[in-house]
């Protein structure tokens, strides 16, 4: 039985995968952004990275905790690939801590990346973090007798079972197993599965920034989960599109409260040494303001940045010869996270697609025409 419900979400995330190509991204509707992309406008832009999903869709109708419907998933960001065990120099930071990325304090401490992040809905975060050991210790790449996964997490109960557990070790190893470079699928896959944005289906977004020659010719990646905004704080390229696009009226309730979360991986190949990297990750909440997010109370905002430059840095026996950029000659990095970060978010947007969850709860889509309707409005 458990070898067939392996299979039934196998054939699912290739389903999702395959179809990819096809959806509409932000900018095939004509969303103006700033910046140049790389050539898959996506975080495996950046060489080595790549990304899996497992996305777990089953049953309907009423809740049953432990029964479903489930709507949720993992998904799991590789800095140099799943076949590589050299760690990489990162940073992170929260812009509010009403959330949970496991890992941060010897993060911290060492500077080091080791191993892959993961991305999941908040009460499977223990699951994953004991699959991601086992995968560890099964594949030896820890540098160390033990393991200290980066685990992170956003909130989809709205939708999804999330008291029911379903999120199961083999789904972490087939989210590892899957990962690959190439495009990134969004919206309703991995982790991604069952968030949602300003009262729209919401889930995974990605995108890229390439810097000029003159700035260094380097590439930023952006992955973000997304589960936050009310419908009137809605911003697309500058535009009001949430107070255009508004609820239909109903009574206020606590779901008129600003309770979401995000979580944001930055990826690059500029010789960024930790410190450098926290000050990456702090970029990120400016693009997540230009969506038109005040980071409330009940947010897990939580931001993190790694780099793929000084391959064996943390493997030197004694010292390590390493580059570092120039602090001043960050501005065009800074940037880069900023109009990726903003790409990501509403690409995660654009892709989402109706879904039907517990209780028969329904979050629509962003509906495209109308999108385009209201940017032309406002000239953009």
């Amino acid at each position: 039985m458990k070898s067939a419900l392996i299979l039934v979400f196998t054939t699912l995330l290739t389903a999702t995968a395959s179809t990819q190509s096809t959806k509409p991204r932000a900018r095939d509707l004509g969303v103006p952004f700033e910046g140049t992309p790389g050539p898959l406008n996506a975080i495996t832009d950046v060489a080595g990275v790549e990304v899996g999903l497992t996305t777990i869709i089953s049953g309907e109708g009423k809740l049953q905790v432990g029964r479903g419907p489930v709507r949720t998933g993992v998904t799991a960001v590789m800095p140099r690939g799943r076949a590589a065990a050299d760690p990489v120099m990162a940073g992170w930071f929260s812009l509010n801590g009403n959330g949970e990325m496991t890992g941060t304090t010897w993060l911290d401490e060492s500077g080091f990346l080791e191993g892959p992040v993961f991305i999941t809905n908040t009460h499977s975060v223990g699951t994953v973090h004991q699959a991601a050991i086992e995968w560890t210790v099964e594949t030896a790449k820890n540098g160390q007798a033990w393991s200290l996964p980066i685990v992170a997490e956003t909130w989809d109960g709205t939708l999804n079972d999330i008291n029911g557990f379903h999120v199961k070790p083999d789904h972490v190893f087939q989210a590892i197993n899957s990962a690959r470079s190439g495009p990134v699928a969004e919206g309703n896959v991995g982790g991604g599965t069952g968030m949602i944005c300003f009262q729209f289906k919401c889930g995974t977004g990605t995108s890229s920034r390439r810097l000029s020659a003159a700035a260094g010719g380097y590439t930023v990646g952006v992955l973000v989960q997304a589960n936050f905004g009310l419908r009137p704080q809605l911003l697309v390229a500058g535009v009001p599109v949430g107070a255009e696009i508004p609820l239909p009226p109903r009574p206020a309730g606590r779901g008129d409260i600003e309770m979401g979360s995000i979580i944001i991986v930055i990826a690059t190949d500029a010789p960024l040494m930790p410190h450098q990297l926290k000050r990456l990750a702090r970029r990120a909440s400016m693009g997540l303001a230009r969506t038109g997010s005040m980071s409330g109370n009940g947010s897990g905002d939580i931001f993190m940045a790694f780099s793929i430059a000084n391959p064996r840095a943390a493997l030197a026996e004694r010292t390590a010869n390493v580059q570092m950029l120039a602090n001043d000659r960050m501005n065009p990095l800074f940037n880069a996270v900023v109009q990726a970060t903003e790409e990501a978010i509403i690409n995660a947007l654009v892709a989402g697609e109706t879904m039907r969850g517990i209780n028969d709860v329904e979050v629509p889509a962003i509906p495209h025409e109308r999108l385009r309707i209201v940017l032309k409005k406002y000239g953009r």
